[in-house]
């Protein structure tokens, strides 16, 4: 069967899913291989080597996690109902896929430059997303200002988000409610000119 055959692809990387759903960040390429019934040369002559696997892996769970954030962006409602739906998503998301997400985030972006790199333009990608639902709804005439601050949220929510799983006595609503206030207050407060400084007509 050609190491191409898309259908043998998905099979794989559904194997390798299980593995790291069960064994977390330790999975193993033997254990992923044992699971998918072939030997681990067999298992990275499909995906050229290890580092292949891991890129697989990214694009297709970041893919997911995009979409549906991409979907809470630019969802109806009122502004708050949107960033308490985006970030209430991104975190539904990373805890309902805890091992995989630590997986990606952590063992295959530190150990590969070219995960790293994947994961590492997901991120910028949303940023980039959000810093243009900045300009278009809040009238930001700034495009520097609205990136910076684009990248600002999506990391400030990542690294809220890595507190979060290591705290599962703080309830996935609080985290959302104090998140989305901070950006409510915080952006509106930053957009403000300074005590002082006249408005521009």
């Amino acid at each position: 069967m050609s190491t191409r055959d898309p259908d043998r692809r998905r099979a794989l990387l559904e194997a390798a899913d299980r593995v790291i759903r069960l064994e977390g960040p330790g999975a193993s390429m033997a254990a992923i291989a044992a699971e998918a019934g072939i030997s681990k040369p067999i298992l990275y002559r499909h995906f050229g080597d290890k580092s292949g696997l891991y890129q697989a892996l990214a694009e297709r769970h970041t893919r997911r996690l995009v979409e549906a954030i991409l979907e809470g962006f630019h969802g109806p409602g009122s502004e708050r109902d949107r960033i308490r739906s985006t970030i209430d998503t991104y975190l539904a998301i990373i805890s309902e896929n805890l091992q995989l997400y630590r997986f990606l985030m952590h063992r295959a972006s530190a150990e590969d430059a070219a995960t790293h790199s994947a994961m590492s333009t997901m991120i910028r990608g949303l940023s980039q997303e959000l810093a243009k639902v900045l300009m278009a709804e809040s009238e930001l005439a700034d495009p520097a200002r609205a990136y910076v601050w684009g990248h600002a949220v999506i990391g400030m929510v990542q690294t809220a988000g890595d507190w979060w799983l290591d705290h599962p006595e703080v309830s996935r609503a609080t985290v959302v409610d104090a998140l989305a206030d901070l950006i409510l207050v915080g952006l509106p407060a930053a957009s403000a000119p300074p005590p002082g400084v006249p408005v521009q007509d």
